[in-house]
């Protein structure tokens, strides 16, 4: 959903491109389009000094990386691996140990915008990096992405993307319940977010989401299982820092209900589908 388009902008920005993924499709697509490919993550390591990682999970991420054939057998000295996927914030910094062990340097740098904001280059891009690794990859960055900033140090891209999901989980469960309010009322719920959208309610997730929702159609341009994960994540985290987050957990629990009721492809707008009742879901005590 993700590296595809992000493969595809830095292609358009002239960059050189040498993949690897386990989905021979995917690699065959972008080969006609440009990149070349490379038979493991560590045959791309020894090529390139810049190796890029969009994975699906901390586990995946900790296999490509420290795995055998993966990046650390192959880096280069003074190269950067950057990964761009949503990650543990603990697991971040002990992987970003064992590569500058090798001589190279780490960043951390997760995105947000979904798969609309990949396609258009225009996704918000949070960094955890030292300043001079940071503009390094910054040129990079900005081929995919309009917002980029650096948060702080490796680790800080982590953070602030646990941050953004919690805001995108708990507003897409707020918008879900005051559609299906409507919906309940008898009031045409697509013209209540076409009316919301233009005051102090208006949001991305609103305007995205919301069109999703009043349409039904839960195509994935995030899924379920992802968001939940995501959730999940910064509900560990919070725990490690002695924080309860109780909407961040309430909304991980119908995501949880979602999954169990075979639903963690949908797009994560299908959330509605709980508020609605049309997928069961017995709240937890929080």
């Amino acid at each position: 959903i993700m590296g595809r388009p992000m493969v595809m902008n830095l292609l358009k920005a002239g960059a050189n491109v040498i993949g690897f993924d386990t989905n021979a499709e995917v690699v065959a697509d972008l080969t006609k389009s440009g990149m070349s490919s490379a038979p493991s993550p560590e045959a791309v390591a020894q090529a390139c000094p810049l190796v890029i990682l969009m994975l699906p999970d901390t586990a995946i991420v900790e296999k490509v990386v420290m795995g055998t054939n993966g990046v650390r057998a192959g880096l280069q000295k003074g190269a950067i691996v950057m990964d761009m996927g949503t990650t543990r914030v603990a697991s971040t910094k002990e992987l970003a140990r064992e590569v500058q062990a090798q001589g190279a340097e780490y960043v951390d740098a997760p995105v947000s915008g979904g798969q609309v904001g990949a396609e258009q280059g225009t996704l918000s891009i949070m960094a955890g990096a030292t300043e001079e690794a940071f503009a390094t990859v910054k040129p990079v960055l900005e081929a995919m992405g309009k917002n980029v900033t650096r948060i702080g140090d490796i680790g800080a891209g982590q953070v602030a993307k646990a941050a953004n999901q919690i805001i995108v989980g708990t507003t897409i469960g707020a918008v879900a319940e005051a559609l299906t309010l409507a919906k309940r009322a008898g009031v045409d719920p697509a013209v209540v977010r076409e009316a919301l959208c233009g005051g102090f309610a208006s949001s991305r997730i609103l305007e995205l989401h919301g069109k999703r929702m009043v349409e039904g159609n839960f195509v994935p341009g995030g899924r379920c299982t992802t968001q939940r994960k995501d959730m999940f994540q910064a509900l560990e985290y919070g725990e490690s820092l002695g924080l309860d987050l109780p909407l961040t957990s309430a909304v991980k629990g119908m995501y949880d209900s979602l999954i169990t009721e075979g639903h963690g492809d949908l797009d994560h707008s299908a959330l509605v589908k709980i508020i609605e009742g049309e997928v069961p879901h017995e709240p937890q005590n929080q």
